[in-house]
This record gives structure tokens, C-alpha cells and sequence, in this order.
């Protein structure tokens, strides 16, 4: 039987990347994004491809969406393997911890933290009816260190990371892995917003390796940890960095 894969945050970036990687390995899969018309061209991309595909419209923030479009995909491919949780915003940038507004705070924990909860906890439940399946949710090198002026942000992948640990610690003995990746400065049409590009390109400046990641590189790390290969993997927070975090 086909596996099925849900990607949240699918019609752009890292999450649209992981569609069509998740499809190239076999999966049907979920596309899940607020923005319906980026997410509809994903959906007919793939099935151009002969993949079988669904996109649901949710916002992360909205957990009766998640619920409902989780169970959609379910209800159309009959069970769930996989998701990699790939949604996510940066926030409002040049804002110390002091100076960070109430609304940008709010808003980046909301979809960061909040909503990868919201879709685990859907999710999960199907994953339990299967008896097996695979989480991996998108932190953040800025989830293993600090990230000044993007406070916000930083915490909201820190908390991923300690929901992730924690899910797989609970989780473990009904066969459900979970993991999370941290990319690095990747190349994604989020960091080459307005002025965003030059404090990105001036860190990757300054990286061991010197570049920028590609969103395949993130999408082949979140396959790889779905995959049976990765089967005595869970708990783990995976640098996909360019070495950004190892000094």
C-alpha cells in the first residue's frame, strides 16, 4: 500500500520542496498552506507527475482548519505515514527582545510554536490508528542558539525543539518517531524579503561553508527521518546548517 506523507506550508520553499520529494520517493501526499492558489499549483504540478495529491487550505493558527484538512487527506488516501511540519514565518526583523511588539511576538509563536502543535496533535491521532508513523517538524539553527533581534523567533524554534523531544519520548512504544531539523540560512523566497537578504547573505558570508542551503537539502533531511532508514531515530534536533551551529 502507498505511503502518505502531509507537508504543511507546501506551496513555497521548504515545504514545496518536501512535496515533491516526498512524492519522488512514492508517497501520496498532503499539501497543506493558507494560500490557496500558490497551493493549488503544487497540487496539479504533482499530479501532472502522476502523483497522487491533495491540497487542503489551512492556516497552522486555525486548529479546526488543521483538524479538518488532516482529516481530509486521510479520508481521501485512507491512512497517514509521515508529516514534516514545514510552516513557518521569521517575524518582524531588527527587534530586540525589549523592543519586540506584543502583535509580531504573538503572531510568530502562534504559527511557529502553537501551530506545529496544532498539527501534531491532529496528526498523531490518525498515526495511532495506524499504529506507526513519522513527525519531523521544522526548528531552526536559530532553535540551538540565540538569534539577536529575532527573539520572537529564536524562542518559537527553541519550544519546537522541546516538543518534538518530548512527543517522541511519549510517543515511542506506539511506533511513532519524532524528530525535528534545523536548516540553517537557506535560500527560500522568505529570506530574500525587503532587507532580510542582506543580513542573510552576511551571515552566510560568514558561515564555514559559505553558502546559502537549497530547500532540497532540507527536504532530502526530512525524508531521510520519515524513512524506514532512519527507523531507531526520534528525539533528535538535526542541523541541516552548513556547520552554522558547530563552532
Amino acid at each position: 500500500m502507498r505511503k502518505v506523507a502531509i507537508i504543511t506550508g507546501g506551496s513555497s520553499g521548504i515545504g514545496r520542496a518536501s512535496a515533491f520529494a516526498f512524492a519522488e520517493a512514492g508517497y501520496a501526499v498532503g499539501v497543506l498552506d493558507r494560500i490557496e492558489s500558490a497551493g493549488r499549483q503544487v497540487e496539479a504540478e504533482l499530479a501532472a507527475r502522476g502523483t497522487q495529491c491533495l491540497f487542503a487550505t489551512a492556516d497552522v493558527v486555525d486548529d479546526e482548519a488543521v483538524r479538518a484538512a488532516v482529516d481530509a487527506v486521510v479520508a481521501r488516501f485512507g491512512r497517514l505515514d509521515a508529516a514534516f511540519n514545514a510552516a513557518g514565518i521569521d517575524g518582524e526583523a531588527g527587534q530586540r527582545v525589549g523592543e519586540c511588539t506584543p502583535e509580531n511576538w504573538g503572531r510568530v509563536i502562534g504559527i511557529d510554536l502553537t501551530g506545529v502543535w496544532h498539527c501534531m496533535r491532529h496528526q498523531l491521532r490518525h498515526m495511532l490508528a495506524n499504529g506507526a508513523g513519522a513527525i519531523v517538524n521544522c526548528s531552526s539553527a536559530a532553535g540551538l542558539t540565540g538569534a539577536p533581534t529575532y527573539g520572537a523567533y529564536s524562542a518559537a524554534k527553541h519550544g519546537v525543539i522541546g516538543l518534538s523531544k518530548s512527543a517522541a519520548l511519549e510517543y515511542a512504544r506506539d511506533n511513532i518517531r519524532v524528530n525535528a531539523v534545523c536548516p540553517g540560512m537557506i535560500d527560500t523566497p522568505m529570506t530574500r524579503e525587503g532587507d532580510k537578504e542582506a543580513l542573510f547573505d552576511d551571515l552566510v558570508a560568514r558561515s564555514p561553508m559559505g553558502r546559502r542551503g537549497t530547500p532540497e537539502e532540507i527536504a532530502a533531511a526530512a525524508l531521510w527521518l520519515c524513512s524506514e532508514q532512519a527507523g531507531f531515530v526520534t528525539g533528535l534536533a538535526m542541523s541541516v546548517d552548513g556547520g552554522h551551529t558547530a563552532s
